[in-house]
């Protein structure tokens, strides 16, 4: 997870930046706005403020104390400064240590690594002032996402316009994942997610109430900090992370082959996912039609992943390392030591599903990490904060296990 400072200037494709934020967050990121006055007249600051929960910094001179230094604490804080769109005028502005708003000051404040995505007028982006200025920036190690040619807000048709925020967003974890962040460099994670759906015929299913955020949450993670990530997905709305493989699955029956071939190839395999216990015995080929009186349903037990992932051979080595998730409704840390016991795995992280703002399709999370070292309580908070305190668990796990690609050569 990192802390990403989003500057919006003033263009027409300010409107893209509302959703350049969101899809950071859906990442993983914090996310704080910084706004030019100019970029005001396109989208209003509370647009930025309702997504990013943050306030949005539109005035260098805001009252208060210590006001006038606040692009020094933010520049001392966040770990990218990502500006997009950036107007002729601001590239202008950050190649040649112009100051005068929050947003140039902060640029020449921080230390963080820095991207733009420039969107103008054709003949504005090839001017050789902006040409010259896009180089020094680039020189600098400013690193440029190309705007894209099509349609531009003027009337004209050439380059010029914002890149789509999909491409902004990829181009931001790169420039993440080359800075720092890099402590799982090398190794590979796979991480399950979200529900799985039981078919009773080809209209109805049994299921659960995952949303699948806290395993999309993990999975961003685990990106962030260098790992090739493999993220095996029950139905769910979520937009994967830029970067990790997805394998998309509907049933336990799909969940447990897709992530019993791919074990052998991971370091790591983070089981998040609420896979069904129980499956119709005799799904039917057509639609149940209702019947008179009540109707009787035979299930079945489904495949035991997390188990059949601690009997692996492999584990003898402690490889991959095993971190089961637990949601449970009562005696949640006596479930949980019993589940690492049964299951032989390295850790249960455990959650009260029941309480409020920690169950299913909630943004927050409060769980209970267990192991043979014993308990770690982890209060309330963002689900991409829990994340990033399993991700810490599981690199001091790794320390004492050679890689996959290690064990190979060896």
């Amino acid at each position: 997870m990192a802390f990403i400072a989003l500057g919006v200037t003033g263009g027409i494709g300010a409107y893209k930046a509302v959703e350049i934020a969101r899809g950071l967050q859906k990442n993983g990121h914090e996310v704080v706005a910084v706004m030019t006055r100019s970029a005001t007249q396109f989208v209003g600051p509370l647009t930025f403020e309702a997504i990013t929960r943050r306030e949005v910094i539109t005035d260098q001179w805001k009252a208060g104390a210590n006001a006038d230094i606040e692009h020094i604490s933010i520049a001392s804080t966040i770990d990218l400064l990502l500006v997009a769109p950036a107007t002729a005028n601001t590239v202008g502005k950050f190649a040649n240590g112009l100051a005068d708003d929050f947003l140039s000051s902060l640029f020449i404040a921080t230390k963080a690594p820095v991207l733009i995505a420039p969107a103008m007028n054709t003949n504005m982006f090839e001017h050789p002032a902006v040409v010259k200025n896009l180089e020094t920036l680039m020189a600098r190690g400013v690193q440029v996402v190309d705007p894209g040619s099509g349609y531009l807000a003027c009337g004209w048709i050439g380059k010029g316009r914002l890149a789509e925020p999909e491409a902004v967003v990829a181009a931001a974890e790169l420039v993440l994942r080359s800075h720092g962040g890099t402590t799982l460099s090398g190794r590979r994670v796979m991480v399950t997610a979200g529900p799985t759906y039981e078919d009773i015929d080809p209209v109805r299913f049994v299921g659960n109430r995952s949303s699948g955020r806290m395993g999309y949450a993990l999975a961003a993670e685990a990106l962030r900090r260098g790992a090739t990530v493999t993220l095996v997905s029950g139905p769910t709305h979520l937009t994967a992370p830029h970067g990790v493989t997805v394998v998309a699955v509907r049933s336990a029956a799909d969940m447990h082959a897709a992530v019993m071939s791919r074990a052998a190839e991971q370091d790591a395999v983070i089981m998040a996912a609420a896979v069904a216990d129980y499956t119709p015995a005799n799904p039917a080929a057509q639609k149940v039609k209702k019947g008179e009186g009540e109707m009787t349903m035979t299930l079945q037990r489904t495949k035991d992943i997390l188990g059949d992932l601690g009997r692996l051979p492999s584990r003898a080595q402690r490889l991959p390392v095993l971190i089961g998730f637990a949601a449970e409704t009562q005696d949640v840390v006596a479930y949980a030591k019993g589940k690492l016991e049964t299951k032989a795995v390295d850790l249960v992280v455990a959650n009260d599903v029941s309480r409020a703002g920690a169950g299913f399709d909630v943004d927050t999370n409060a769980v209970t990490i267990v192991s043979v070292g014993g308990v770690e309580e982890v209060p309330l908070q963002s689900k991409s904060a829990v994340a990033a305190r399993v991700l810490d668990r599981l690199e001091q796990l790794l320390i004492a296990v050679p890689s996959r690609d290690a064990a190979a050569r060896a």
